[in-house]
């Protein structure tokens, strides 16, 4: 398994709360890389891997996840994920902005967003 970076996201209450948060990680030299209008992803310029999202709702899926894990062979991962029993929050689909992913929650009640990007 190879994992490609680790993204923490934040669920806020409102789009002004986003933009309060994107300001605020802006002092700390992070630049919005994707905005979909309910979800934007944060990226330092000088480490693009370096990133974090924040999140006013969560549209495709139904809850919004605590952590982004972007790995190199999302099925394998789903396929090593579901034999071993965790629970499968949302099944292995493509989305439309270009990535394939699931979601599974950890032992602590966590929901972590496994993905990869389609080429």
């Amino acid at each position: 398994m190879t994992v490609r970076r680790i993204v923490p996201d934040i669920r806020v209450e409102s789009e002004e709360q986003l933009h309060a948060n994107r300001d605020f990680y802006g002092l700390l030299g992070f630049e919005e890389v994707m905005n979909t209008g309910w979800m934007t992803t944060l990226a330092s310029p000088s480490n693009p891997t370096a990133q974090i999202s924040l999140f006013t709702g969560e549209r495709t899926a139904p809850v919004v996840p605590d952590l982004s894990v972007e790995v190199e062979d999302v099925d394998a991962v789903y396929a090593q994920v579901a034999a071993s029993g965790a629970e499968i929050v949302r099944e292995v689909r493509d989305e439309e902005w270009g990535v394939r992913r699931f979601f599974v929650r950890d032992p602590n009640g966590r929901v972590v967003n496994v993905l990869t990007h389609l080429t």
